[in-house]
Formats: structure tokens, sequence, C-alpha cells
């Protein structure tokens, strides 16, 4: 269309200049004015709008084909011009304000198939890293781990204390109290046996009455028992109480116990031997928890569904935490932008860069080509129009 109209205008100044040399009219001067300054306004704009994209005719003229020379130039300034009037606190802080993480998790999480897809990829997600755990590398960390507290672990401090911890709460009486009942029946059902004891000790015993001198010491044996059963203060638990009181002593005090329990660490909890058990609970561990994961029923993932299904009730129900969660995610995306807006800036500098120029140039000019004829157009019309003015200001003034 635009060609066209230039074509119009050479074609309408040739059959102007040929009547104005065979029969000339004054109204074909002002028509010949029109058609010649819309060419010139047409060739003009035909120029410019060239010159953009390529050189004119092919002509290496000064100052064309501008898009493909300045590339680099164009992405510099519209990565910084994105950075500076898109990437501002002004402009993105009523976007941000907006976000409400927490409803797109709610509304999300509401969809069952989507809680079922959750439990799966953590399911798979946790399978994947158990698997693919180095099990000589587990090994070696849980030996080492093992063997370094088993150091610093002081054993005859540990007992100590651990049997402070049960006289301070009397457990040495309950362990009196459940000894004592059995002990009795323990008697009674085996008189036989300690009378032929009895004998075989004082075979005399056997021919004057044993067997009354038996059931009067089991008597003896039966009543001492009660009155320790039911004596809270009998001597004998106060006896038993205080040797345990000396033992907790002896245990932080004495050295023997720290060599003895050394000597113990260093038979059983050697270097080697921790190895074999860290090696033998790690395989296991791993073989239970990869078949539990594998299996739908197990009490690991219905351990896992319970779980996700709980902390999906707590978040729908806890305003205070969905709060915070929208609060750090506007926080984080701000400073985020903020930071990084001189980086968009590269990223689009860098990826203009990035492109062949004369592509560039085309893919351009196939998108904004339409709208750039239209300056021709108007170029032709308004150079005619103002070719038609002044020749008519010349013919009324001079």
């Amino acid at each position: 269309m635009a060609t066209g109209l230039f074509v119009l205008m050479a074609c309408i100044y040739i059959v102007m200049m040929y009547f104005l040399k065979h029969n000339p009219k004054s109204w074909m001067e002002y028509v010949r004015a029109f058609s010649e300054a819309g060419m010139v306004g047409a060739l003009a704009d035909w120029f410019a709008v060239t010159a953009l994209f390529k050189f004119p005719l092919g002509i290496k003229v000064p100052h064309t084909n501008l898009i493909t020379k300045n590339k680099n130039k164009l992405g510099s300034n519209l990565g910084t011009f994105v950075s500076d009037n898109f990437l501002t606190a002004t402009t993105i802080r009523p976007y941000i304000d907006k976000l409400n993480i927490s409803t797109y998790f709610i509304n999300w999480l509401n969809n069952n198939k989507n809680q079922n897809l959750l439990l799966t990829e953590i399911t798979k997600l946790l399978k994947n890293i158990i698997a693919n755990l180095n099990n000589q590398t587990v090994s070696n960390l849980l030996t080492t781990k093992a063997f370094d507290l088993s150091k610093e672990i002081k054993l005859e401090k540990f007992a100590a204390s651990s049997l402070q911890y049960l006289l301070e709460k009397n457990e040495q009486n309950r362990l009196i109290n459940h000894v004592l009942p059995k002990a009795k029946l323990y008697v009674e059902n085996n008189r036989e046996l300690i009378y032929l004891k009895v004998v075989e000790k004082q075979p005399i015993l056997g021919l004057i009455g044993g067997k009354s001198v038996t059931n009067q010491l089991i008597s003896g044996i039966t009543t001492f028992f009660n009155e320790i059963e039911h004596n809270p203060k009998h001597e004998i638990r106060i006896t038993i109480t205080n040797y345990l009181l000396d033992l907790v002593s002896d245990l932080n005090e004495n050295e023997e116990w720290q060599l003895k329990f050394n000597a113990m660490k260093n038979e059983f909890l050697s270097q080697e031997k921790i190895s074999e058990y860290a090696n033998a609970i790690w395989q296991r561990s791993k073989t239970d928890t990869l078949e539990s994961l594998n299996n739908p029923q197990s009490s690991l993932n219905i351990y896992l569904t319970k779980t996700i299904t709980e902390l999906i009730i707590t978040f729908k129900n806890d305003t205070h935490l969905q709060e915070s969660i929208n609060n750090y995610a506007k926080q984080y995306v701000y400073k985020l932008v903020l930071k990084n807006s001189n980086e968009v800036g590269k990223i689009i500098q860098q990826t203009v860069e990035k492109w062949d120029g004369q592509e560039l140039s085309e893919k351009l000019e196939l998108e904004v080509g339409k709208d750039l004829q239209y300056i021709r157009i108007n170029g032709t019309l308004v150079g005619g129009l103002v070719g038609l003015l002044i020749y008519t200001l010349t013919q009324i003034f001079i």
C-alpha cells in the first residue's frame, strides 16, 4: 500500500508534467506540487523506516541498519530500563502485598489427589535417599560417632548416676518386695530338697527328726521374709540401701572401678566390634525401612499418612502460622527482587547480546513493520499536503 501510494504519486506527477507541457492549466501546478512533495515524503519516510532494520537498497549509508549495529546497546538500555522502572520498591510492593501463599497451599491441600501425590513424592524421596546412601560411608560414620561417644562416656559415672536415681525413686525396696514373695514360695515348694541338703550336711539329723528341724528352719525363714516384707524400715532393707549408697560413692571415687569399666569397654566396644555392630544395624535398618516404604500398609507409611494429615489440619486451623508464612514469603520475594533487580537487567542484556543481530532485526521488522508502513503512507500524504501548502503560499505572496 505504501509503495503503491508512492507509485501513484509518481504517475500523477508524470501525467501533470505531460499536460503542463502540452495543454497547461493553472490547477495542474497545484496537483504537480502535491504529487512531487508526496514522492519526497514517501521516499524520506521509506529511507527512515528501512534504515532501522537494514541498509537501504543494500548501500551502507552511515547511521542505517540501526538495530543490527546497536543490538548490544539496545540490550543494555533495555535491561537498565526494566531494572530502573519495573523492579523498584514502589512498583513491586503492590503486587507483593497481594501474595497469599497460604490460601494457595490450603486450596491445593484440600484436594485428596494432591494429598496422595504429596505422600507418594515424600515416599519416593525417602526411598531414593536411603537406597542411594553408600553403605560403607554410613557404616563408617556410625562407627566413628559411636566410638567417639564410647570414649567420652564414663561408664562408672553412668552406673553411679543410674544407681543413685534408682535409690532416689526407692526402687531397691520395690525390688525387695518383688523378690520376697518369690523367695518364700520357692522355700515352700522345695521343703524336700532343703531337708535332703540339711541331712546331707548333718546326717545325724536324719536319725533324730530331721524333717521336724527342717520344717522349723523353713518356718523361721518364712517368718523372717514376712518381717522384711511388711516392715518398710527393716534392718535388712536399711542395710541393702546403705550398701548401695556406699557403692554409688565408691563408683564415683574409686579409680579401680574406672579401670574395670574401661577394660569392659575395650573388650566389648573396640572399634572393630563397633564397626561390625554399626554395619549390621545399618544394613538391617536400611532393608526394613525400604520394605516398609514399599508396603502401603506398613506402620511407617501409616505414620507418614497420619503425620501429613495432622500437618494439613494444623496448617488449615493455624491462622497465625498462615500469616507468618505469608509475611515470610512477601519479605523473601520483596528482598529477592530488589536484591537481584540489577541481575535481571544483566540477564536481559546478556540474552540480547547472544541473539543474532540480523535475525533480531528481521523479527522486529515482522512485528512492527506493518505499523511502520503507515508512517510511509502518512509521510506521502503529509508531504504532499505540505508541498501543496508551500506552493499555494508561494503563489499568493510571490
